[in-house]
Formats: C-alpha cells, sequence, structure tokens
C-alpha cells in the first residue's frame, strides 16, 4: 500500500516575484524540503545516508503549475515514492492550497557514491524504501 507524506509550510514573502506570486523555482526548493522530511520521517535522514557515502543525485524534475500560490498561504505538499529501481528513485508531489490542488510534481534520482558514480542501492534502504511504493 503506498503511503503518502504530507508537510505543511507557509509562503514567505522572499519566495514571490514583483507580481506577488510564488516564483516558480521555489517550487523545487519545497519538494527539497517534502522529500527531506519525508526521509526523516521514515526513519532515514539525509544525514544518515551521506554518512554512509550515498547520495541522491537529482536526474529528472517536472511540475505541473494549476494556480498561484501567494504570500502567507499555507501549503501542503503530499509526497509519495512513485518509482524504485537498482540505482534510481522517483518521487511524486501535489500542492494544495486550502484543499485546491495548485501544482503536481514529479522528481527522479540516482543514487550515487562520493564521486557521483551510480550506486545500488543497499539492501536495508531498499527494504525500507519497498514497504513505500
Amino acid at each position: 500500500m503506498k503511503k503518502i507524506f504530507s508537510h505543511k509550510l507557509r509562503v514567505r514573502y522572499e519566495e514571490t516575484d514583483r507580481m506577488g506570486v510564488v516564483y516558480y523555482g521555489n517550487y523545487l526548493i519545497w519538494l527539497e524540503i517534502a522529500r527531506t522530511e519525508m526521509f526523516r520521517e521514515i526513519g532515514m535522514p539525509y544525514t544518515q545516508l551521506e554518512k554512509r557515502g550515498m547520495y541522491l543525485m537529482v536526474v529528472g524534475c517536472e511540475i505541473k503549475y494549476r494556480s498561484p500560490v501567494t504570500y502567507d498561504d499555507l501549503i501542503e505538499i503530499r509526497t509519495e515514492l512513485s518509482g524504485l529501481k537498482n540505482t534510481s528513485i522517483g518521487f511524486s508531489y501535489e500542492i494544495f492550497l486550502d484543499n485546491t490542488l495548485v501544482a503536481r510534481a514529479s522528481t527522479a534520482h540516482a543514487f550515487t557514491d562520493t564521486l557521483r558514480r551510480p550506486l545500488k542501492i543497499p539492501e536495508d534502504v531498499r527494504k525500507v524504501l519497498s514497504g513505500l511504493v
């Protein structure tokens, strides 16, 4: 059974552009925050992975914007694991404002070692992650 992780955050003034709308690039930061919190929630914070010499390099990203988000809005980012392969992982995201979908996104990541070479996902990590797909 797929597990969906939820993270809420409030839009800061600095994240908006001159039109008062969140600048599109900030969505990527929000996705990283939500993904990082998901890993923390499953007991596998990024810092722990990095101490083991593992990194999650972004190799793909797509965002579809549906409605604008503005300063002081409280948004909810729902994150789920969308794919798990030998050396890579995928995530899908939905961003909501007051239960209205404002954006959909996906990211793809390669597990790499400290030299940025592809790394087979260790069995203990795979076991935890496979329970989320």
